[in-house]
């Protein structure tokens, strides 16, 4: 029988959830800054044009599919290869490098989630958050 984790005060508005998501992400920021690759990253023109024209929500969803697809998998193929570093095509694969969620090997380094087994729910809404506090932080 499965038991189920209850949180006494939940948190019910989403504003609330990224404010207490971003205080959280601080500190990860701040490692990330320290790597002369990871913050080499930026959003150009095209990558704030692209927001512009769509919403925060509709960029969330995006994200959390494509985590699901490229990320959350226990066995990639092509791991290490399967985020796009090009401006232009969809801004999170620019904050997926820039917050080391572009592959498992990096997930791992970074974030300390082991590869070579499915991500959880819990894990794959954390890389969806992150990539989302880092393009706000960033348009």
């Amino acid at each position: 029988m499965k038991t189920q984790e209850l949180d006494l005060f939940p948190i019910d508005n989403q504003e609330e959830k990224e404010a207490k998501a971003t205080t959280n992400f601080d500190h990860i920021f701040d490692r990330l800054s320290q790597s002369k690759f990871r913050s080499s990253f930026y959003l150009n023109s095209k990558d704030k044009e692209y927001i512009e024209k769509r919403n925060w929500e509709t960029i969330r969803k995006s994200t959390a599919e494509i985590i699901s697809k490229r990320l959350a998998p226990a066995n990639i193929p092509n791991d290490g290869r399967q985020t796009p570093m090009r401006h232009g095509i969809f801004p999170p694969f620019i904050a997926q490098h820039a917050t080391a969620c572009c592959c498992r090997g990096c997930f791992e380094k970074w974030h300390n989630i082991p590869k070579g087994r499915q991500l959880s729910k819990d894990e794959q809404q954390y890389a969806v958050d992150i990539i989302m506090e880092w393009l706000k932080r960033h348009v």
